[in-house]
Order: structure tokens, then C-alpha cells, then sequence
């Protein structure tokens, strides 16, 4: 691995160090290796995103973005329990809330059914204060996996906690 002279001057009565040229060669292809290693290491780690688009608010048009019959409303509470209820909470009124989970028989097939009864759906999920992040994002999958083309994160009123607070939430 080092090149050690073999022949030291006679005529020299001190001991001379013996001068080492270390080889660098394997150490240069251990380098190779590692740096082949890292860029391969962080091309097999693709993040995953979500895609998300918020729509733009326009200050000329203050009118309704959609027909009322064709809403849905979803509350995510605590425990991955999900409150829904057709429409929107109207002053006084007391919509019929129903409860599902996140099961592929519980809000799949609520989005399903809905969309087939109402054609374009637009669907306003609101996360309560109980709700933990991985529920928002099943939410937002079942989106994707029912093909909902309409949907919004929107904050929950104090009408909607006192409502669903009547219910159990």
C-alpha cells in the first residue's frame, strides 16, 4: 500500500526516518463508491405530494360559486368519525347531520351515492378543533379516490360547533 525506500545513506551515522508515499488509490475508489451510493440513495427517496389547489378569491363577483342543492358539508371530529349533512347551515335551520368513519363503506360511498343523486357535487370539509391531521388527509384522499372535482378546506362556524356539539361531537 506505501512505497518505503529500501536503501538509506551509509555514511550517516543518525537514524533517518523512513519517508512514506501512501498509495491514495483505494481510497479514491472508496470515494467513487460513496458518492455513487448517496445520489443513488436519494433517487430512490422521492417525496410524495398531495396536490392542492385553492381557488383565487375575486373581489367583482360576491355571488354563489355553486348551486346550494348540489353541497355537501363534512365535519371531521374526533376519533376519525366524520359528520356530514346535505346543504348548507342556513340561519335557524337545523340540518339532519348523519355520522360515517373513513372506512371504503363509510364516506366512500356517501361521496359516491351523492354524486350519482346530484351530478356535480361540491363538497365543503371542515375540520373541527378534535380533528388530527391524518384525518384531513384521508379526507382529502377520498376526494381524489371518488374523482370529486369540487372541494374546499373551510373553517367551522360557532353555529356548526353548537349543532354537532347537540349530536355527540
Amino acid at each position: 500500500m506505501a512505497n518505503v525506500p529500501t536503501t538509506a545513506p551509509r555514511s550517516s551515522r543518525r537514524n533517518f526516518r523512513r519517508i512514506l508515499h501512501p498509495d491514495m488509490t483505494p481510497m479514491v475508489g472508496l470515494g467513487f463508491l460513496l458518492v455513487t451510493f448517496f445520489l443513488l440513495a436519494s433517487d430512490f427517496t422521492k417525496t410524495t405530494v398531495l396536490q392542492l389547489t385553492m381557488p383565487v378569491k375575486r373581489a367583482e363577483d360576491n355571488g354563489p360559486l355553486c348551486n346550494l342543492t348540489d353541497v355537501m358539508t363534512i365535519v371531521l371530529g374526533k376519533h376519525g368519525k366524520v359528520w356530514y349533512y346535505p346543504g348548507l347551515l342556513r340561519e335557524g335551520e337545523k340540518p339532519e347531520v348523519r355520522i360515517t368513519d373513513f372506512a371504503s363503506t363509510g364516506l366512500r360511498q356517501v361521496l359516491l351515492k351523492q354524486k350519482r343523486e346530484s351530478g356535480k357535487l361540491t363538497v365543503l370539509i371542515k375540520p373541527s378543533d378534535d380533528a388530527k391531521y391524518q384525518d384531513i388527509v384521508d379526507a382529502l384522499d377520498e376526494m381524489s379516490i371518488t374523482d370529486q372535482s369540487g372541494f374546499a378546506l373551510v373553517d367551522i362556524s360557532k353555529a356548526e360547533e353548537e349543532i354537532l356539539r347537540q349530536h355527540g361531537l
